[in-house]
């Protein structure tokens, strides 16, 4: 009778300059320089198949996380939100990349199956997420410099010059991601988005670009991507607070609320954003409801390949 071969279980702490490896079933601990060439060669000595739990950090991760996944072993990213409230349930006190390492390897053994193995994004993702993310430095720079510089005369002719420099930086990327949906033939999924009251065209490529990342089952495994899903706190008689999830790129979500409030502007969406009002919810929690109602009819149109049509939303109910 042949024998059962237990899986390899693996926790990975990765930094900039070197990664933290710690190797379940033989409670080694070791580190390796964050180079290609070194986590290559570290890779290679591990049994095939086996299962690797990475901590996303911002970029760090990426390249153990691509070589991992092109060598043929599962890969699981875990979230550091996560794995912090999984350390406090464990009772940890001590945070350092040893620990974290075996944390998350202890992690992945104890969760791996109702984890998903991670698998490469397309391309079109990887490019229109860089392109979005550099635009959002740039304006959050510019935005900055304009309100630290307003009450400075002396700076005002200095403040509109580089105010203007940043603005040409802003369009020439808007032209790169217009040019990159074009090239990945996706123009015609964000101009569906974009028919959408209260939706431009950087909400539509997002949404388009999110809608990318995988095969969504529903509109609700599409909301949750993009962290528009509620986190509910409930015990016996008690109701306690709703709040988003904020999973996923913060980005997307940024992009979505300023499409709410541009939408409720709107013959579609300001019945339904002065209902929410009458009610007494908050404008935040009204804004936060017309944008994943957005997201939902952007999928909607996505998924079946449709038109939009906006006399569904004008007779829709105001319910969250």
């Amino acid at each position: 009778m042949a024998m059962t071969v237990s899986q390899s279980i693996i926790g990975v702490d990765v930094a900039k300059a070197e990664v933290v490896i710690y190797q379940t079933e033989t409670d080694e601990l070791k580190i390796v320089p964050n180079t290609k060439t070194k986590l290559k060669a570290w890779l290679d000595t591990l049994p095939a198949g086996s299962a690797i739990a990475i901590e996303a950090t911002n970029i760090y991760h990426l390249q153990t996380v691509t070589l991992a996944h092109s060598m043929g072993h599962k890969v699981y990213v875990v979230d550091g939100f996560r794995l912090n409230h999984y350390r406090k349930s464990t009772g940890g006190r001590a945070k350092t990349d040893a620990s974290d390492a075996r944390l998350l390897a202890r992690y992945l053994k104890n969760e791996q199956a109702d984890l998903r193995v991670w698998s490469p994004p397309p391309k079109i993702y990887t490019r229109l997420q860089s392109l979005l993310r550099r635009r959002a430095a740039l304006v959050k720079t510019r935005i900055a410099l304009n309100q630290s510089w307003a009450g400075e005369p002396l700076l005002k002719a200095s403040s509109k010059s580089v105010s203007a420099c940043l603005e040409r930086h802003e369009a020439l990327i808007e032209k790169r991601i217009l040019d990159a949906v074009t090239e990945a033939g996706l123009l015609h999924q964000v101009k569906r988005c974009q028919a959408v009251e209260g939706i431009g065209f950087l909400t539509a490529v997002a949404l388009t670009m999110a809608f990318q990342r995988g095969e969504f089952e529903s509109a609700d495994a599409y909301i949750a991507f993009l962290g528009l899903d509620l986190r509910v706190t409930d015990s016996g008689q008690m109701n306690g607070r709703r709040a988003l999830s904020k999973k996923g790129d913060g980005e997307i979500r940024r992009l979505l609320h300023n499409a709410a409030s541009a939408g409720i502007r709107s013959k579609a969406w300001k019945p339904l954003y002065e209902g929410y009002l009458a009610r007494g919810l908050k404008t935040t929690q009204a804004l936060v409801i017309i944008a994943r109602k957005l997201a939902r009819i952007a999928f909607s149109l996505m998924k079946n390949q449709s038109e939009y049509q906006s006399k569904a939303v004008l007779e829709a109910s105001p319910q969250p």
